[in-house]
Parts: C-alpha cells; sequence; structure tokens
C-alpha cells in the first residue's frame, strides 16, 4: 500500500471542495453531505438552472451560510474543462479536494469535437484533464485530495484496456454492440479510473496530495437514461436491486472527510474499505502507459510530468 506524510489531521471544515456530476444521484448525495460536514462546494455542470438550484438546496439544507458556486462545463470537451479551469484558478485560492464524479455510458458510437470517443471522453480524459490543470492549486494547498468515481464494473474489462483501439470501433461494430461492446467500454474507462488513481498516487508520493477511487456500488440513478427504450427497461429493473444515492455516496463522502486514510493513497475503496481491484487494474505498466496516452489525447506538455 501507498504511504504519504502529511502534516495536521485532515477535516473538511472551511475547505474548498470541487466536484463533478453533482446535479443527480451519487454526486448530489455527496456535495450535500460535505457541506454538512462544513466544506465549501463548486460545483461543475453543464446546466446553470440545474446547478444553481442544486446550489440554493445544499445552502438550505447545510444550516449555515455555505458557499456554493456553480461553474459551467461539459466534460466531453476539453476546450470546455480548459476554461472552466482558468475560471477556477483565476477565482479561487484554494482547492483543497477535487472529486471527479461525472460519468456516462454511450450506447452509439460518438465522437467529441477533440476527435475522442464519447465515453472515454466523459468518463476518463475529461477527468485527467482537470486534475493536471488544477495539480498545482492542490499542491499548494496540501494536504489536498483527489477522489474519483469508479465502479465495479471495471471487472467486466477482463483484457484490460485495448490501447490499439483507442477509439473503441470495434466494440461498437454491429455484432460486438450486440454483444455488449457499449458496456465494455464503460467498464474500460472505469479501469481507467482505477490505474489513474494508482498511477497519480505513486507520481504524487511526498505532495501531500493523496489519490483515491471507490466503487458506489449498484446505485439507482438516472444514469443509462439517454440511451433509449431498452436501456431505460434495464434500468428500471436493476434499480430494485439498488442501493440509494444516499448510501452510493457514503464512501465518496468517507474519502473526502475521513482522516483514517490520510496516509493512504493509490487505493481502490468500496464500503469504506480497501478493495483489492482485478488483475488488469493492479498492471502498473498499462497504468503508466495510459498516462501517457492520456497526455496525448489532451495535448498536455512536458511540465505536467510528475
Amino acid at each position: 500500500m501507498n504511504k504519504i506524510k502529511t502534516g495536521s489531521k485532515w477535516d473538511l471544515n472551511g475547505k474548498y471542495v470541487i466536484i463533478t456530476g453533482a446535479t443527480s444521484g451519487i454526486g448530489l448525495a455527496a456535495a450535500k453531505a460535505i457541506a454538512a460536514h462544513g466544506a465549501n462546494i463548486g460545483i461543475v455542470a453543464r446546466n446553470d438552472a440545474k446547478a444553481n438550484e442544486i446550489a440554493k438546496q445544499i445552502n438550505d439544507l447545510s444550516g449555515r451560510e455555505a458557499v456554493v458556486d456553480v461553474f459551467l462545463a461539459d466534460m466531453a470537451s476539453q476546450q470546455s474543462i480548459r476554461q472552466v479551469a482558468e475560471v477556477i484558478l483565476a477565482k479561487f485560492p484554494r482547492v483543497d479536494v477535487l472529486i471527479n464524479n461525472a460519468g456516462a455510458l454511450f450506447q452509439n458510437h460518438q465522437l467529441t469535437d477533440d476527435g475522442i470517443e464519447m465515453t472515454w471522453a466523459v468518463n476518463h480524459v475529461g477527468p485527467f484533464l482537470l486534475t493536471m490543470l488544477l495539480l498545482n492549486r492542490l499542491k499548494e494547498c496540501a494536504p489536498a485530495r483527489i477522489i474519483t468515481t469508479a465502479s465495479h464494473g471495471h471487472k467486466m474489462a477482463k483484457m484490460g484496456i485495448n490501447f490499439n483501439d483507442l477509439g473503441a470501433e470495434q466494440l461498437y461494430k454491429p455484432l460486438k454492440k450486440l454483444t455488449g461492446g457499449p458496456t465494455v467500454r464503460y467498464s474500460q474507462s472505469k479501469l481507467a479510473n482505477i490505474l489513474f488513481t494508482a498511477e497519480l498516487g505513486k507520481r504524487l508520493e511526498g505532495t501531500g496530495v493523496t489519490s483515491y477511487c471507490f466503487d458506489p456500488g449498484l446505485v439507482a440513478t438516472n444514469f443509462n437514461q439517454n440511451n433509449g427504450m431498452l436501456a431505460s427497461a434495464t434500468m428500471a429493473v436493476m434499480k430494485m436491486f439498488s442501493r440509494s444515492p444516499e448510501k452510493g455516496a457514503e464512501t465518496l463522502v468517507w474519502l473526502a472527510e475521513t482522516d483514517e486514510i490520510s496516509h493512504q493513497t493509490g487505493q481502490y475503496y468500496a464500503d469504506k474499505k480497501v478493495e483489492l481491484p482485478s488483475v488488469p487494474a493492479r498492471d502498473m505498466k498499462a497504468a503508466n502507459r495510459l498516462w501517457n496516452v492520456s497526455k496525448e489525447q489532451t495535448l498536455l506538455t512536458d511540465r505536467f510530468d510528475l
């Protein structure tokens, strides 16, 4: 287990927390709970009206005058992510916790304006880019934390990430699509979350910035509701066996507020304890390769070498 040295006891009170995907589901439940612990919140969202309504809800529920800021960005657009990072860095001297929670699954093959397959872009490339752009600010505020929502579903990517098909063209071919290609693609992106967390934890050792990811379990949310009637019907059945968003957010909130993990980094958690992910998720050669590929896909310069 990777460990780091930290200073004083960890406490969320007064800290500034940036969270993506906080307008519904796990992210919303987590944002409310984290604000209740005394933190100030920055919500990164696409929908201005919805995000501002959530900000009002958090203020009403927190029982105090919490600072809740709204930042508009599309996690599928690198230009949008760069713009929101500039706004955050220009206006806010502190970022103590970054939570990469936004995620999606696209049943049809789509490319972003940057030419990257959409599921991969939203679930991995976007969080990678936002993390890298805010990393120096996190270092300045150390001890600081980076938390990414992964999934038990990463275990479906039994062969790991196919670096020879980063555009997922093979997975979206008609036969592959019928046999679960888009779901495998989603699983690969969640595997990427775990590998990114591990590599980031290794590269940040000694900086005071720690990296974590977690499995929220099967959660009843609006996830995968944008992919047609079959996907909606499947999710409706799954909801009968799912935990609530509040239950799904418990490990996320714990990772944000507990002092128990201050000397850990690069780990994968479930139900508030370290879990062993799949064999491909423990492949540090793949993690290093993913890091380099992600830099290429985001056009980051060598100044982001850690």
